[in-house]
């Protein structure tokens, strides 16, 4: 499939972490509904198979049609399996998930759908969020996770939007797909053409 950088990016800068070379991984990114968690995920399966991987991506569907925010049960987002093979279906349990909220992360743990060692890249502004259940939800989770064997990894998705767009809502998507073009080592310019087809 080519080189993953999944272990250097998260190691931050300065990291002694070397690429890593995989023939399949499984990702998820997964969100409230209607922040974009879709458009990602099918931009980035479409700009790996046009760098030669096999792709298979399957949409994560709420049971509502409008569920409340930051349950479990209104996870809404996408699963893309990337290999060096030709593709058939969306395989086993995520090696990589992307949360936007811990809440809709846990619907995918409660499901089985992730791998013990699953690496998780959170968003991590409800650690500071200005209500207090909230912060208390996020911190229990993430200690959760981590004492179950999970590699969470808190990322400051809104903090590195607000740098460049006013309203980080209309940029986190695509954040996370450059997060992930620099985790899988894709060709910035193929995805930059993805990101102009998906937005003509």
């Amino acid at each position: 499939m080519g080189k993953s950088k999944a272990e250097e990016a998260a190691g931050g800068k300065g990291s002694s972490a070397k690429a890593i070379e995989v023939k399949e991984h499984i990702v998820e990114i997964v969100s409230d509904s209607g922040e974009g968690a879709q458009t990602a995920g099918q931009a980035f399966g479409a700009l790996s198979a046009r760098s030669g991987n096999g792709v298979w991506t399957v949409e994560i569907i709420p049971a509502e049609i409008e569920p409340p925010p930051r349950t479990s049960a209104g996870a809404s987002g996408i699963r893309i399996r990337l290999g060096s093979f030709y593709v058939t279906n969306a395989g086993d349990d995520a090696d990589l998930v992307v949360a936007f909220n811990e809440q809709a992360l846990m619907g995918r743990v409660i499901n089985g759908n992730l791998k013990p060692n699953c690496t998780i890249l959170l968003e991590n502004k409800w650690r500071t969020h200005f209500d207090p259940t909230i912060v208390a939800q996020y911190t229990e989770t993430y200690d959760k996770l981590v004492s179950d064997g999970y590699r969470v990894i808190e990322i400051p998705m809104e903090a590195e939007c607000l740098k460049i767009v006013d309203n980080p809502q209309r940029g986190k998507n695509m954040f996370v797909l450059g997060l992930l073009c620099n985790i899988y080592n894709r060709d910035m310019g193929i995805a930059s053409d993805q990101v102009r087809f998906a937005f003509r």
